[in-house]
């Protein structure tokens, strides 16, 4: 073979092996927009053994002003105190209630040796109970929004994608009937005992960074501008 043809032949195994590369990152992504509107799913029937599913080993996330490490403490979150209170101990849809949890906007970025991601998400939550169903689960508010951000790490487990970190900002929670433009102070609800001391509680008690509406702080992006390639600061931050 010649010296020529050799490095032409070089050249283009290059460039197959990116092309390979490009492509499994590609169905990276779209096995984590899988993983992320599946969680939407699985939140609107109350599965929610089904979401603990998809968090890795070691996972954390923050949950009203909570921290908690690791699946085993994830589960207080879904299994304890959502499941309680939403469907009443129940693994599934419950009459009466309605909680439809959209996931848009994607933007995921994989790292280039494809054993770790960052996406973001926003999330638009319409829920409510049926004023004819008098055994619906009893809810703070009978009809009401809520919208929020996701800057979620994702991990590959044993060649599966799983969440690493949730990381879930909420933006604003309205009654449907008052409007955002009478959203309810928030406070109430942050955890205020750590684990064992409260059995669905945190490991941790943590700072609220990014108080909801009216504040209007700005979540960073984990990713640069897609033009100009320059991380995006608000201006005074």
């Amino acid at each position: 073979m010649s010296e020529h043809l050799a490095a032409e032949m070089a050249a283009l195994r290059q460039e197959i092996d990116q092309l390979r590369h490009e492509q499994e990152k590609l169905k990276d992504i779209n096995a984590i927009c899988t993983l992320q509107h599946s969680y939407g799913y699985y939140m609107e029937k109350g599965l929610y053994q089904e979401i603990v599913d998809l968090f890795a080993q070691d996972a954390e996330m923050t949950f009203f002003g909570g921290l908690y490490k690791g699946k085993e403490s994830i589960k207080r979150v879904y299994l304890g105190r959502i499941r309680t209170r939403f469907t009443k101990g129940r693994n599934g849809p419950v009459r009466g209630l309605l909680c439809d949890v959209m996931q848009m906007q994607d933007v995921i970025t994989i790292a280039d040796d494809r054993a770790s991601a960052k996406g973001r998400f926003r999330a638009l939550l319409i829920g409510g109970t049926h004023a004819g169903v008098p055994d619906a689960p009893r809810l703070p508010y009978q009809q009401w929004w809520e919208a929020g951000v996701y800057e979620n790490d994702y991990v590959r487990e044993d060649g599966v994608w799983k969440y690493k970190r949730l990381g879930y900002e909420l933006t604003w929670v309205a009654e449907y009937d008052k409007g955002w433009a009478n959203a309810p102070e928030m406070g109430g609800f942050s955890a205020q005992k750590l684990y064992p001391e409260d059995p669905n509680g945190p490991d941790e008690l943590v700072e609220t960074r990014y108080p909801p509406w009216p504040e209007t702080w700005l979540l960073p992006f984990h990713y640069p501008h897609p033009v100009t390639g320059e991380q995006v600061i608000p201006e005074g931050a």
